[in-house]
């Protein structure tokens, strides 16, 4: 037979009843897909009692067991997308859900603030202009500096980083340790667990100073105020803890119960921190808001919101302008919190505390943000997530600038190093130039108005020629330490965003880390129960 007599048959198909199956899956799977963009791009509330609003109003439970805000939430994106399906694609005309479509209407919206946010946003202004100010001086020094001053500085302390190891390790507590803080002087260690106490090591015996209890519910967060243990006296907030009850309080370092109770949060604190003046408070809660407090009056000055879930991670960058809060999917109350958090929805927004708009929004991860921290350069921040990476973030080009894959499970905390020889604390009515006796202090403010003058060189400027000659590499932010769940510590080059050195804990995932002001000194603290302290060579 010859090949042109062959007859062409295109009327065959390949596999048959196999081949049918395999269609319709992908068919489902397809399906599943538009689902899941539909599901997104549905308006709900999300304000959780609206949520329960609007479930009664379609006749289904407004809670079922084990529910949270945010499995509620989707329950309700669900019901409404069934309703829609019943329908022909149109929800129809209920009274109170039009109601909520126009009170959920997306764009930003402001909320009338009180007096003292007035002021206190004057004063944040002319504090973080002052400080702005300062470290640009700095910084135009330092970009000057001989390549080799600089190479050398950098291998001197990474020598030493690549040193470290584990000097010993103590038993914090019954239940598993949330949260560890050197003092600033770098003598004391606080720790924090989910038994709702707060205890007080000294260094670097780790023997135990001082237990304080008055949280009802496991401890979430707790930071030093910036001039703890250097000047500040022991009778005043030297310390901030937030509970699981709700509350933040504020300690001081000679009596075991709290100086004040500051509340407001409807759900769990997560995190707190001192604003760099130390005059303000910041604290994430899981009521969806993060809020920045009056040291001095215990009064609440801002409930900011602008998370549509639970805000878990906040920090201040040294300047004192901005704040950056990450959020996370809704925490179930389980013993085991290494395993609760759940979800990809994950994005950090960095706030302008002069004017309370959003500056930058981070959206990157793909899972919760559970630690940040600015670096002291004043334009990164870093944001550690449960995707195992460390995203740094450059607010000057508003991307992200690089990713470390840091961890092989969750990054729970991390910290640039900060040296408080070079970032000492400035008061904020003193960076504002006016001393405490209420006279002029010459540091670039007018004692007539309270403006920074930008362009004076006068204050605020620093002199090295007639303090120190020959300049020198600073050491704050050279180094960035993190922690995971995988049970390590490590510690990460602030340049080429490399591993300088891992350090194994041993004991169990690694909820949080902090170096000391020194960098002598590293902690963790475990999810077993234990600390560990790691130093290198020369650390003792």
């Amino acid at each position: 037979m010859d090949i042109d007599e062959l007859t062409v048959d295109n009327t065959y198909e390949l596999g048959g009843s196999d081949d049918e199956r395999e269609r319709s899956q992908n068919a489902a799977l397809i399906e599943q897909l538009e689902r899941k963009k539909r599901l997104r791009k549905m308006a709900v509330p999300t304000d959780d009692k609206k949520v329960r609003e609007r479930l009664r109003a379609y006749g289904e439970p407004i809670t079922l067991f084990g529910e949270g805000p945010g499995d509620r939430r989707d329950r309700l994106k669900y019901v409404q997308e069934q309703i829609e399906e019943a329908r022909g694609g149109d929800l129809g005309d209920l009274g109170s859900e039009s109601e909520s479509e126009e009170e959920e209407e997306e764009g930003e919206f402001y909320t009338e603030g009180s007096d003292a946010l007035l002021e206190a946003r004057r004063r944040l202004a002319r504090y973080s202009l002052s400080r702005a100010k300062t470290r640009i001086a700095r910084q135009r020094i330092e970009v000057n500096l001989p390549l080799g001053k600089i190479v050398n500085a950098r291998k001197e302390l990474f020598s030493e980083l690549k040193t470290f190891s584990n000097l010993g390790s103590q038993f914090g507590d019954d239940r598993p340790l949330s949260t560890i803080r050197f003092s600033p002087n770098g003598k004391l260690i606080l720790t924090t667990s989910w038994t709702g106490d707060a205890k007080l090591w000294d260094m670097p015996n780790l023997n135990a100073v001082r237990t304080l209890r008055g949280h009802t519910d496991r401890v979430g967060g707790a930071a030093w105020h910036p001039a703890a243990t250097r000047g500040l006296g022991e009778g005043a907030a030297n310390i901030a803890t937030g509970g699981g009850e709700g509350d933040v309080k504020l300690w001081s370092l000679d009596g075991e119960k709290p100086l004040a109770t500051l509340s407001g949060h409807s759900g769990r604190v997560g995190r707190v921190g001192f604003h760099p003046s130390g005059a303000f408070l910041g604290s994430a809660g899981f009521d969806g808001t993060w809020r920045l407090w009056d040291v001095a009056t215990s009064k609440e000055l801002l409930v900011q919101e602008g998370h549509s879930k639970e805000v878990y991670a906040l920090t201040f960058q040294d300047d004192g302008a901005l704040a950056a809060s990450g959020w996370v999917d809704e925490v179930t109350r389980t013993e085991k919190w290494s395993d609760e958090i759940s979800g990809f929805d994950a994005i950090g927004r960095v706030w302008d505390l002069r004017t309370g708009r959003t500056a930058m929004v981070l959206d990157g991860h793909v899972k919760e943000i559970l630690a940040m921290d600015f670096a002291p350069n004043g334009y990164q921040v870093a944001t550690g997530s449960g995707d195992d990476t460390v995203r740094i973030w450059d607010l000057r080009a508003l991307k992200t600038q690089y990713i470390i894959p840091a961890h092989k499970s969750s990054v729970s905390d991390l910290k640039f190093f900060r040296s408080s020889g070079e970032m000492p604390h400035i008061p904020l009515d003193l960076s504002n130039g006016v001393a405490p006796n209420g006279s002029a202090h010459a540091n670039g403010a007018s004692a007539s108005n309270g403006d920074v003058d930008m362009d004076s060189s006068e204050g605020t400027n620093p002199e090295p020629s007639s303090v120190n000659p020959e300049p020198t590499l600073p050491k704050s932010g050279l180094f960035l330490v993190t922690a995971g769940f995988d049970c390590n510590v490590r510690i990460w080059s602030a340049d080429e965003w490399s591993l300088i050195r891992n350090l194994a804990t041993d004991a169990g995932k690694v909820m949080s880390v902090d170096v000391s002001s020194d960098a002598k000194f590293i902690a963790s603290a475990s999810y077993s129960r234990s600390f560990h302290l790691f130093g290198g060579d020369h650390s003792l």
